[in-house]
């Protein structure tokens, strides 16, 4: 079973960036499309993006479309989250997830398809 860690989280003021990362330990990542996740406070968890095993597709949420890469490095065993032009609507706890083994990317990042859960890692937009 994979198990992933997120980092990267801080504050930051609107229109600035951060680059969030989902690293792997004990497993490879080459077999495992990754997810990210956020949670705002008092509301539900949502699906941000998803990078599909060999990182040649990609899914965005349409809050984030154009503004939010992932990428992923399997070498390093790391995604990654660019996150540009941050928004206060943007602020949560963001987690990553796998849809598991040799998995897709779900098309409507459904969190029941996901496993695998890291600790998550807080993001503050704020002036």
């Amino acid at each position: 079973q994979v198990q992933l860690v997120e980092s990267g989280g801080d504050l930051v003021q609107p229109g600035g960036s951060l680059r969030l990362s989902c690293a792997a330990s004990r497993l490879s990542l080459d077999y495992y499309a990754i997810g990210w996740f956020r949670q705002a406070p008092g509301k539900e968890r949502e699906g941000v993006s998803c990078i599909s095993v060999g990182g040649g597709s990609t899914l965005y949420a349409s809050s984030v479309k154009g503004r939010f890469t992932i990428s992923r490095d399997n070498a390093k065993k790391t995604v990654y989250l660019q996150m540009n032009n941050l928004k206060p609507e943007d602020t949560g706890v963001y987690y990553c997830a796998t849809p598991g083994f040799l998995s897709p990317c779900s098309g409507n990042l459904s969190l029941a398809a996901f496993r695998s859960w890291g600790q998550g890692t807080q993001v503050t937009v704020s002036s």
